[in-house]
């Protein structure tokens, strides 16, 4: 996998990535709401019906402003921990929270995703919501999130990805590289970070690829399901 950054910098992925959320925070949910045309709620609430292992304590990895950590409190009796790497996204994500009166079943905090500050077996289940392509390390932490899960555990991956077939592909190659970014940047105020991600999208290994990589690690049950014409994919899988 290539080493895709947002920024002409000599920093590390993880610096940028971290940077990059802080800066776009204020605006993020505002962008990803209405560059996916709403579609993103629709992405989650797919994902947590993928999770029939009923779990009680879940991870959601690189949860930004937090928004796959409250679609999985549909689920009873839940309790969610969220992490990411960028302070900016955690602070809007735990006002989210305060509004909703979610405080008592989700729990905020900064830590790096590649190097998980829980015991082994911690979580019944995992959810990332398009956050592993910024991972400076994806085997290592594929490898933290098989870690900290509980036997018989689930994890759901969603990550943006591109359409095969014509003409949508070229549609949305357009609209993902000319629009988006210019919308992105217009209101981000952030030149670098709608640019970084399709590059970021076109670098990150495909179903090929990353379904072997999550059985290299341990993984079963793996499993690849396109959503929206292939718009974005999600990933599935068990930890026996």
């Amino acid at each position: 996998m290539s080493k895709i950054t947002p920024y002409n910098s000599t920093d590390s992925k993880k610096k940028q990535v971290g940077k990059m959320f802080d800066n776009i925070a204020a605006n993020y949910d505002f962008l990803n709401h209405s560059l996916s045309f709403g579609m993103d709620y629709y992405w989650r609430r797919k994902s947590i019906k993928q999770l029939t292992n009923n779990p009680k304590k879940i991870l959601d990895v690189a949860t930004g402003t937090a928004d796959f950590a409250i679609a999985a409190c549909r689920m009873q009796d839940v309790k969610i921990t969220g992490i990411d790497i960028s302070e900016g996204m955690i602070n809007v994500g735990k006002e989210k929270i305060k509004k909703k009166e979610l405080e008592n079943r989700i729990n905020l905090q900064i830590a790096d995703s590649e190097n998980l500050p829980f015991l082994d077996n911690s979580f019944d289940a995992i959810t990332a919501g398009f956050g592993i392509r910024n991972f400076e390390n994806l085997e290592k932490g594929l490898s933290e999130m098989y870690r900290v899960l509980s036997p018989n555990g689930m994890v759901v991956i969603l990550e943006p990805s591109t359409p095969k077939s014509f003409p949508l592909k070229q549609i949305y190659n357009i609209y993902f590289h000319k629009v988006l970014p210019f919308i992105g940047k217009l209101i981000s105020k952030d030149n670098s970070a709608y640019t970084y991600l399709p590059n970021s999208v076109e670098a990150f290994p495909n179903q090929d690829k990353l379904i072997p990589q999550l059985k290299s690690i341990g993984f079963n049950n793996c499993k690849h399901i396109p959503l929206t014409f292939g718009i974005v994919d999600l990933y599935v899988a068990i930890k026996k």
